[in-house]
């Protein structure tokens, strides 16, 4: 089966607190799925091979390294805007 160049490839994630570093980090998120599993939400990202990267310092990334560093106010506004688009009827 080809792929269609034109069409974006997809991340998606359960885990909030990953959302949550992806979204700080300026990885676009395109919808958050609460139909799939109504009791788990999945955020979905484009897919990029910056968005690779930091997934992989995220879960496997040493103490104070710096891809893994985000300011505390970017941080906590992206924590604010995740848990309003998961609130919201749609998004």
């Amino acid at each position: 089966m080809n792929k269609d160049p034109h069409q974006k490839e997809h991340f998606r994630t359960t885990s909030f607190y990953l959302a949550v570093f992806l979204f700080a980090k300026g990885i676009e998120l395109l919808n958050i799925d609460k139909i799939t599993d109504p009791r788990r939400s999945a955020f979905i990202f484009n897919d990029s091979p910056e968005r690779m990267t930091l997934t992989e310092s995220f879960n496997f990334g040493r103490e104070n390294n710096s891809e893994v560093m985000v300011d505390s106010r970017k941080l906590i506004q992206s924590i604010k805007i995740l848990k309003e688009k998961l609130y919201q009827d749609n998004f």
